[in-house]
């Protein structure tokens, strides 16, 4: 029985004790009454009930009160004080009692916090020696992020339903170079961590390599591994590798159960057009000196064979030969030309930040040859195309030319980009450099101190597709070598060739082991809420009027799984509504007309974040809100969100009926998460997820496990009436 319904009762009582007396005394006496004291106590009853009726009113009304007052002190502040220890016992052990109301309810609720604070004394000593416990188990996963997310192939690994339990950064970036569509605007194909593979990957080509996987397992195959090519929706090519992942790794291969697999991943699309372009012209050259040779040993023939020919039939001769040797000689300098470029792509070129490279030549420089170096003008955001190490040793290798032949007394670097092509320049005073001594040098092989290379300065600057200028400054009476390399693309040079990571950029969380046992997430009502994966979003907009025309100006996602919030798998942006924006709203959201102009519009961005959702439950705070905006935009998109979603607000109403508000800042601060980003749609989708996570463990205390009964209980709320 709920605390609306016994009040309801306690008043029908205090009414009966009031005027239940008073009715049952008149009904007695009326009864023992003759007809004539009968008629003279109704005539007392008409001239005294109206001042006895106010009476019982006044009394009523005053009992009323006093009633409502106990109730609310001792009835529904102990109720709110029960969920507050609750709070204290599951979402929140920093939370405490306010000590409120009567005396005897101000008592107990300091007791409660010192019972709270000795609690938590006990728990901080077991957590302590949990986490000493545990230090070398989470080294070890440290390790082995680390070392996954630094890897230079791409590695993805699979439970038996295809879903991702880990990957690392090279896999994400190449998929993201392979990505189309809808995925390409959002950042690439959509890996993460509870996704299938086989939106990315074949199902079939999959399937058919863990069978033959598994039939080596059966025969006792100690390498049990299969390779397979296969096309992207993209049409890129891949070649993956894929390993299993034994439950008993211990036992003899046959006998062990495979939980998952590994996948290695290399895009191949670029090195197969290589070799194909050599094959046409390996073929091309072929068949075009096939029909050369055969006119040319034809004439050399007619000429062996008739000594005595006449001039002009001769010299026809002689011309065929002539013809058809040039002939030969531009299809072997054109093959040639093609050979020179596969070899350039097949250097192994990396993008680097310029700075880092004249940093580490300085350094070089400095403590071999005892030269000192300083900067000029450095671009500090410049990336480049290049071989770091091979590129270090020929600006050493000139500077100790300058050193040895012309006894240069100071280096200095500048760094700057023109166009495609970035210049390092090594600038020095004094005596000029000729022609004929920067030519010897560009072919002499590069030694400096006690290290040698066979390579040259020439074949660097041309395996970096580069070159080497001389120039002078005169009237600066200076002069420099400038080495001109190509500019680093972004945000990826090639498909499946990714920029590195910045240093100092916290490495993203791309694995979680618990999801070997997490079996397919496709929506299924009666799954346990801590087996569903989500999508929790938040929506910035014109204004609070949907139906009226207000547009969604942001949209920020970010997905949930396994009790975790997956920061790395995001949606955040912004949406020109093509209307204007109301002034009333740019002081909260802080977003304005300048910042949505260009932006990409919602029937662009829309199908975007539907396939982000795909599979997933929806979860918002005020959820009703949200919806309506995505609903409205059902017909023009052709695209309908209809998964189950779930509302914070709602689900705050089931677990904290008694609690005076449920706005997203008093949650928070109920569940102790701080709140940082507010009014921004990703900041209020990350405070959103943080709160539904410790929402799942309270909802589970009262009897709700399900999705089917998160839904049902949402829908019992007062706040489920709200429309919008």
């Amino acid at each position: 029985m709920n605390a609306k319904i016994r009040f309801i009762l306690a008043v029908g009582v205090l009414v009966l004790l009031m005027t239940g007396p008073f009715g049952l005394t008149a009904a007695i006496v009326y009864a023992d009454l003759d007809a004539a004291g009968r008629a003279a106590f109704m005539a007392d009853m008409d001239r005294w009930l109206p001042i006895g009726g106010l009476m019982t009113v006044v009394g009523l009304f005053l009992g009323l009160q006093l009633l409502r007052a106990l109730f609310k002190q001792y009835v529904q502040g102990l109720m709110a004080m029960a969920e507050t220890l609750r709070l204290m016992l599951g979402a929140n052990r920093n939370f405490r009692v306010a000590p409120e109301g009567p005396p005897e309810v101000q008592e107990l609720a300091r007791a409660a916090n010192d019972l709270a604070q000795q609690r938590d004394a006990l728990l901080d000593d077991v957590e302590a020696r949990i986490a000493q416990a545990n230090a070398s188990v989470e080294e070890e996963k440290n390790r082995l992020a680390a070392l996954m997310s630094e890897l230079a192939l791409g590695v993805v690994v699979c439970n038996l339903d295809g879903r991702i339990l880990l990957y690392n950064n090279r896999a994400r970036l190449q998929f993201k170079a392979l990505a189309q569509g809808p995925s390409a605007m959002s950042g690439g194909a959509l890996i993460g961590l509870g996704r299938s593979i086989f939106s990315m990957l074949e199902r079939a080509q999959i399937t058919h390599a863990l069978e033959n996987i598994r039939q080596r397992l059966e025969k006792g195959s100690a390498e049990p591994v299969a390779n397979f090519i296969t096309t992207t929706r993209a049409g890129q090519l891949l070649r993956a590798q894929m390993a299993p992942v034994l439950s008993n790794p211990g036992e003899a291969a046959e006998e062990a159960r495979i939980t998952g697999y590994v996948l290695t991943i290399e895009n191949i699309t670029k090195s197969f057009e290589r070799e194909a372009q050599r094959d046409q012209a390996l073929q091309s050259l072929t068949d075009g000196s096939r029909s050369s040779l055969g006119n040319l040993r034809a004439a050399v023939e007619m000429l062996r064979d008739n000594p005595d020919m006449e001039g002009e039939l001769r010299e026809r001769f002689v011309g065929i030969i002539d013809d058809e040797t040039a002939r030969m000689s531009a299809r072997l300098q054109q093959t040639t030309s093609e050979f020179a470029d596969s070899l350039k792509t097949r250097w192994p070129l990396e993008d680097v930040l310029g700075m880092d490279v004249i940093a580490a030549a300085q350094r070089r420089i400095e403590d071999k040859l005892r030269l000192a170096t300083k900067s000029e003008t450095l671009d500090d955001g410049l990336w480049i195309r290049a071989d770091s190490f091979a590129l270090i040793q020929a600006i050493t290798f000139l500077a100790s030319r300058l050193q040895d032949h012309y006894d240069i007394r100071e280096l200095r670097f500048r760094l700057l980009a023109e166009g495609q092509m970035a210049f390092i320049d090594l600038i020095w005073s004094g005596t000029t450099v000729s022609s004929e001594t920067l030519y010897t040098w560009e072919l002499e092989a590069m030694s400096v101190g006690g290290d040698t290379s066979p390579l040259t300065l020439r074949d660097v600057a041309q395996r970096h597709g580069g070159e080497i200028w001389y120039q002078r400054e005169k009237a600066a009476h200076r002069a420099f070598f400038r080495f001109v390399l190509p500019v680093a693309a972004t945000p990826v040079t090639q498909p499946g060739e990714a920029r590195p990571v910045p240093h100092g950029e916290s490495r993203p969380e791309y694995y979680d082991f618990n999801l070997f046992n997490f079996s397919d997430t496709r929506i299924d009502l009666d799954r346990k809420l801590t087996e569903v994966a989500y999508s929790v979003f938040d929506t910035e907009t014109t204004g609070l009027e949907p139906s009226a025309g207000d547009e969604i100006i942001q949209i920020g996602a970010v997905r949930a799984i396994n009790g975790r919030l997956l920061r790395q798998e995001v949606i955040d942006q912004l949406i020109d509504p093509r209307i204007p924006l109301k002034p009333e709203g740019i002081p909260i959201h802080g977003i304005t007309e300048d910042m949505v102009r260009g932006q990409p519009t919602i029937d662009v961005v829309l199908p975007v974040f539907h396939e982000f959702c795909a599979d997933t439950v929806l979860v918002a705070h005020n959820a009703a809100f949200d919806m309506r905006f995505l609903q409205l935009k059902e017909e023009s998109t052709g695209l309908k969100f209809d998964q189950p979603v779930l509302d914070t607000l709602l689900l705050s109403a089931v677990i904290h009926p008694n609690q005076e508000s449920h706005k997203l800042e008093a949650i928070a601060a109920r569940l102790g998460i701080n709140v940082i980003g507010r009014h921004t749609a990703l900041g209020d989708a990350f405070v959103t997820g943080e709160v539904f996570l410790k929402m799942i463990p309270l909802l589970a205390e009262m009897g709700i496990h399900t999705l089917r009964q998160a839904l049902e209980a949402a829908e019992k709320t007062y706040y489920a009436r709200v429309k919008y």
